[in-house]
């Protein structure tokens, strides 16, 4: 896989992931959605008013634009397994901005993923 196209898959990837990563800062604002609470559709409004929110909704659309430029460039059996990156930038930021604390089974988890990613990538 040329670096360019590489390049193009992996910006998809991270605008993928910060996309995540903003859906999960909007309900830390809103508070936890729950089917059963009644006040579910309440909190599905106040979504509407967090910015994290819209950022999420922009970074997934310009995912799917910048994803589908890579895909007309690789064949799609070599590019979906890059998407396993956003396992890795999710939980580094996570970790960062969030304060989510990885436990060693999951980082041996996304380090076998890892392997396998560069594995795909050379072939």
């Amino acid at each position: 896989m040329k670096l360019t196209d590489f390049s193009i898959l992996f910006c998809g990837v991270l605008l993928n992931a910060l996309a995540q990563l903003a859906l999960k800062a909007a309900t830390e604002v809103t508070g936890p959605l729950v089917a059963t609470d009644a006040g579910v559709w309440q909190r599905g409004r106040e979504l509407l008013t967090v910015p994290w929110f819209w950022f999420a909704l922009f970074a997934y659309g310009l995912s799917v634009i910048v994803w589908l430029i890579g895909l007309s460039r690789v064949p799609v059996s070599q590019a979906y397994p890059l998407l396993s990156l956003g396992y890795v930038i999710n939980i580094g930021l996570a970790w960062w901005l969030l304060g989510e604390v990885p436990n060693v089974q999951r980082v041996a988890g996304i380090g076998v993923i890892v392997l396998g990613v560069v594995m795909v990538a050379r072939s």
